[in-house]
């Protein structure tokens, strides 16, 4: 298994808005201006991060379905042998 390290945190955004909600498709940029500049309120709060292994970090990609190979790893997270 990989020894570096890798970092998962989770970045909350909670928006009151009236009348309907911003659409599901909305960017971050578009979060961004709608609770600074817009018509919604909101507010940021960050958890913890929380340290993985290569293990751990080669599953997290997967789940957010990305690849390994984003951070050198195969899918055991080990270090992927660059080529």
């Amino acid at each position: 298994m990989s020894k570096r390290k890798f970092f998962k945190q989770k970045v909350t955004i909670e928006i009151l808005s009236e009348d309907k909600p911003l659409s599901e498709d909305v960017s971050l940029e578009g979060i961004y201006y709608a609770i600074t500049d817009g018509d919604c309120s909101g507010i940021v709060t960050h958890e913890a991060p929380e340290e993985l292994n290569g293990e751990q970090a080669a599953k997290a990609l997967m789940e957010q379905k990305s690849d390994p190979s984003f951070f050198r790893l195969t899918e055991d997270g080990e270090d992927a042998e660059d080529e």
